[in-house]
């Protein structure tokens, strides 16, 4: 992950409105980049920080609905923030059940697209951190065993030792060394600690 400081991404086909928008989001110490259309967005070289994007639900050449989904399709994460007219509040309905954190109805006072602006923020960066220590963790859970992995969803499904072992016909012992082992690979300090790690991992859950 890149150490760049946040950056908010304004579309809008408006000069004069990207203009202030980027005066307001600088004078909080925020990068801005503006884009007069969501394709010369799409076809931009986003940095590697934590972000999201300011943009009207009235676009050029695509809707702000319809961009939110080619953005979607770029398997990117970044929170969307919509600004919007009167006429507009069903479709920025839509806009926020397809994942739109926010919109704002013109005229909105500064502060409340500041505010805004630093929850999407907030919410990309733990986004973010969480998908770096998915990844993190899918590496050590990659340097299991097969029989490591076996053990370790049933230690994360709340089997006992000895019900593993008669589970997997082994001696208790054998399943006792696997467990050090799997707490050693995934660096886990505790049992609940390790059914966490199986839990972010989407191990299935068979306890029944």
């Amino acid at each position: 992950m890149g150490d760049e400081r946040a950056t908010v991404f304004v579309i809008d086909d408006d000069p004069s409105m990207r203009e202030a928008l980027e005066d307001l989001i600088t004078s909080v110490g925020l990068e801005a980049r503006l884009f007069a259309s969501p394709r010369e967005f799409l076809e931009s070289k986003r940095p590697d920080a934590p972000g999201c994007l300011v943009l009207d639900v009235r676009l050029p050449g695509m809707s702000g609905l319809t961009f939110q989904q080619e953005l979607a399709k770029t398997g990117s994460a970044l929170p969307v923030i919509f600004l919007t007219g009167h006429g507009d509040i069903p479709m920025s309905v839509r806009a926020m059940k397809a994942g739109a954190i926010e919109f704002l109805t013109k005229p909105f006072h500064d502060q409340e697209l500041l505010d805004a602006i630093h929850a999407a923020i907030e919410r990309d960066r733990r986004d973010r951190r969480e998908e770096a220590l998915v990844g993190e963790l899918q590496e050590r859970y990659g340097a299991l065993t097969g029989r490591e992995r076996e053990i370790m969803a049933l230690v994360a499904n709340g089997r006992a030792n000895k019900q593993i072992a008669a589970e997997l016909q082994v001696s208790e012992m054998t399943v006792k060394v696997h467990r050090g082992q799997i707490m050693r690979k995934m660096h886990a300090r505790s049992l609940p600690e390790l059914v966490r790690m199986a839990d972010r991992l989407g191990m299935p859950n068979r306890t029944s």
